[in-house]
C-alpha cells in the first residue's frame, strides 16, 4: 500500500511543481510578412518553436500574391521557411502542421507543392476546409518545430 505522503510527493514531481517557468522568445523576421494582428510570427519555448499561421502575403509588399493556390502555397512555404531560418530551425525540425484550405478541391495541388518541402520525412498534419481565411487567402499553414 502506498503511503499518502509518498503519493503526494510523487504527484508533485510528476506535475512539475517547483520547476521554473520556461522563458519564451518572440521570433521576428523581415523575411516573412509582419503580423496583421496581435500575434507573433513565432514563439520559441525551450526546444519548441510555435509558428503562427502564414498566408500568401509577400513580405516585401504586404499584399497577397496572385496566381491561385499554387502561388499562394509557394509563398506560404517561403514565409514559413523565413521564420524557421530566423529561429535557427529548418523544415527538418517541423513535427506538426495544421493547414487550412478555402476549398478542398485545391487539396491535390497543395499536397504536391507542400510535399516538396518535407521529402520522405513529413511531419504529422491535418488539413481542413474553412469557410474563410484572412485577406481571402486560399491557404493558411501553421507549424510546430522542435530541435
Amino acid at each position: 500500500m502506498i503511503r499518502p505522503t509518498v503519493l503526494l510527493i510523487s504527484l508533485v514531481l510528476i506535475l512539475g511543481c517547483g520547476q521554473t517557468d520556461l522563458d519564451h522568445e518572440i521570433i521576428v523576421t523581415e523575411g516573412a510578412p509582419a503580423a496583421i494582428g496581435p500575434y507573433s510570427q513565432a514563439v520559441r519555448v525551450g526546444r519548441m518553436l510555435y509558428l503562427a499561421g502564414q498566408i500568401g502575403l509577400d513580405p516585401a509588399t504586404g499584399q497577397m500574391v496572385t496566381g491561385g493556390i499554387e502561388a499562394e502555397t509557394r509563398q506560404v512555404m517561403a514565409n514559413i521557411q523565413a521564420v524557421l531560418t530566423a529561429a535557427g530551425y529548418g523544415f527538418k525540425h517541423v513535427v506538426q502542421v495544421q493547414a487550412y484550405l478555402a476549398d478542398l478541391d485545391d487539396y491535390g495541388t497543395f499536397n504536391a507543392l507542400y510535399g516538396e518541402y518535407f521529402g520522405d520525412r513529413p511531419p504529422a498534419r491535418a488539413v481542413v476546409q474553412v469557410d474563410r481565411l484572412p485577406r481571402n487567402a486560399r491557404v493558411e499553414v501553421m507549424a510546430t518545430a522542435v530541435r
